[in-house]
């Protein structure tokens, strides 16, 4: 009963990628048209060998004086004609067959990367970038062969099989029962040797995601891995990661040689049946030799199609399971989502409110943020600080919507963020954290990121508002010069006032400095912070520090702990009052 339902479930899901799958296909419906057209060409031009063999062998046995050169020149001539046309035929399916199945991986894979770029940081903070990686690349790669190759093969076994059972037939009805009732044994036999292997290809699909997500940690890690000397440490790593890939492949070999061993045997036992079955047949007088040579001439095409179907099974557990691996991104559903009814930002003033904002993690019961309220008014700088735990980057990755609140709401201008477009909402509010994220690529290239059809003399003044144009002039060349992988080749102080750069390309009216200075020598911060206070100017600025002196101007400090904001006020309130602050301001004036 449990096997049944297995079957039953294993049935379903396949329908149900075929139909994920199925879209793509449709596409390109004139392709594919053209496609199984040719393959059903290809497939009669096959079967007309054996009956142009069966004809000449029949009239050379009973009428050896009708084999004359014009008789046997018009069957060769029409055989010629058969192989051009099974040419030409065959040349659009491995060539225009193949670049469909291209074209098709080629949008699944822009679709992929389109929905994973929807997905919220909840979903990255759960999913290694290495496995993405693998479903972006090597997933997709046997769908290509699975696109061009599924129906192909389906229409082609079709028609062999009816053609070969009715030209059989109409030779004798009974020897070809005989044949076509050992056909299901086969597949009955390889069945279990499919599903496992069908099991091998998605493990062993996974744990090539394994390998690329830890390959890309240590080699983006490699500075501190060499400062530590722990390479031997990374190589034990992968070398365990590669053992595990290795020995899923050997089992995947495993299967396969028994699917194939299965198959050659069934095929040598085919053709001791048509040899031994034929003869007698041919001694009780019921088919002539001409027959039983076209039987074994077609017992040879069909053969090939029962181990093109075989091996087809494995091409076809592949696709699926690239197939599958697509399906289970495309089925994550992000947890910030756009309503229909979503209007665009068009202006903002930039004032901001939280109303008792509560916050948790998705997949964990801690809570974060607790009835958190207070007010940023238009144009006013507000920093935030307190102790590491207690929320402070959490709330400001709630008003771009980064995550969505768990309970109460955030106001913009008096209303609710979520009734913005993600788009338009973002659009109006520029980050600055202190892990800056530097593409590879120019230093222009980065810049102009805040605004990608920016003109050049945008980008330099951009970069002067910063107080980067001096350092990148100096650069070897200049505006042009390659950063390298996350901007190895700059300085912490160089990439955030790029980073900053980017934001006055940007424009925004809210600003959220996320620990902007905190990683820097006091020279850097000297001049960031002098570039931020020029970036800040007639801005909404949300500020979480970590050096107290650099918000000591701020119009409102919120003093952030697990317990919810317990102080607020200005510098000067807070030192006069006491308490967490003033205790904070005076341990970091010590140091």
């Amino acid at each position: 009963m449990e096997r049944f339902k297995e079957r039953v479930e294993k049935r379903k899901r396949n329908v149900r990628l075929l139909q994920v799958f199925k879209p793509y296909l449709l596409k390109h419906k004139g392709a594919m048209a053209l496609d199984l057209f040719c393959a059903s060409l290809t497939t009669l031009c096959e079967l007309a060998l054996p009956l142009l063999v069966r004809k000449i062998t029949d009239t050379a046995i009973n009428d050896p004086a009708l084999l004359t050169v014009l008789f046997v020149g018009k069957i060769a001539g029409f055989y010629i004609f058969l192989r051009l046309v099974d040419a030409v035929a065959n040349y659009y399916m491995a060539c225009g067959g193949h670049v469909m199945g291209s074209k098709i991986e080629t949008e699944m894979r822009n679709d992929l990367f389109e929905h994973l770029q929807t997905l919220s940081f909840s979903y990255y903070d759960n999913t290694k970038i290495g496995q993405l990686m693998s479903r972006l690349t090597s997933d997709l790669f046997d769908v290509t062969e699975f696109a061009h190759h599924m129906p192909e093969e389906v229409l082609i076994a079709v028609i062999k099989i009816i053609g070969c059972f009715i030209i059989f037939a109409k030779m004798n009805i009974w020897f070809t029962l005989l044949i076509f009732l050992l056909f299901p044994v086969i597949l009955l036999m390889t069945k279990r040797n499919r599903t496992k292997m069908r099991q091998t290809f998605k493990d062993s699909r996974h744990q090539i995601g394994e390998i690329m997500a830890q390959t890309e940690d240590s080699l983006l890690g490699i500075r501190v891995v060499q400062s530590y000397a722990n390479e031997p440490i990374e190589k034990e790593k992968f070398d365990a990661g590669s053992l595990k890939f290795l020995k899923l492949k050997r089992l995947s070999y495993k299967y396969m040689a028994n699917f194939h061993t299965t198959v050659r045997l069934f095929d040598g036992m085919m053709y001791i049946l048509i040899l031994s079955g034929g003869a007698l047949f041919i001694h009780a007088g019921q088919i002539t030799a001409a027959d039983l040579t076209a039987y074994l001439l077609m017992i040879t095409t069909l053969m090939g199609t029962i181990r093109r179907i075989v091996e087809f099974s494995e091409q076809f557990s592949r696709g699926m399971t690239g197939i599958e691996r697509f399906d289970e991104v495309m089925s994550v559903i992000s947890e910030v989502k756009e309503r229909g009814d979503a209007v665009e930002l068009t202006h903002t003033d930039g004032k901001i409110e939280f109303e008792n904002v509560s916050f948790v993690y998705s997949g964990t019961e801690d809570t974060v943020l607790e009835n958190i309220s207070f007010t940023m008014e238009p144009g006013k700088s507000v920093a935030i600080v307190g102790p590491s735990g207690g929320g402070k980057t959490t709330l400001c990755n709630l008003i771009p919507r980064f995550y969505d609140v768990t309970g109460g709401r955030i106001l913009l201008d008096g209303q609710d963020i979520r009734t913005f477009t993600l788009k338009s909402l973002r659009s109006h509010i520029g980050v600055v954290q202190q892990d800056v994220y530097m593409f590879a690529g120019t230093v222009k290239e980065n810049i102009a990121y805040g605004k990608p059809h920016a003109t050049q003399e945008e980008i330099e003044q951009a970069a002067k508002d910063a107080g980067a144009d001096e350092f990148i002039r100096q650069l070897p060349n200049g505006y042009d010069t390659y950063v390298g992988e996350r901007g190895v080749k700059l300085s912490g102080g160089q990439k955030q006032r790029i980073s900053i750069a980017r934001l006055f390309l940007k424009n925004p009216e809210i600003l959220i400095l996320d620990e902007a200075t905190s990683a820097l020598d006091n020279e850097s911060e000297r001049l960031v912070q002098q570039s931020l206070e020029r970036l800040a100017k007639g801005r909404t600025t949300l500020t979480i520090a970590h050096r107290l002196t650099t918000i000591r101007n701020a119009s409102n400090i919120l003093v952030l702990t697990p317990d919810g904001i317990v102080q607020q006020g200005s510098h000067k309130e807070l030192m006069e009052k006491g308490g967490l602050y003033a205790d904070m301001y005076a341990l970091y004036a010590l140091n």
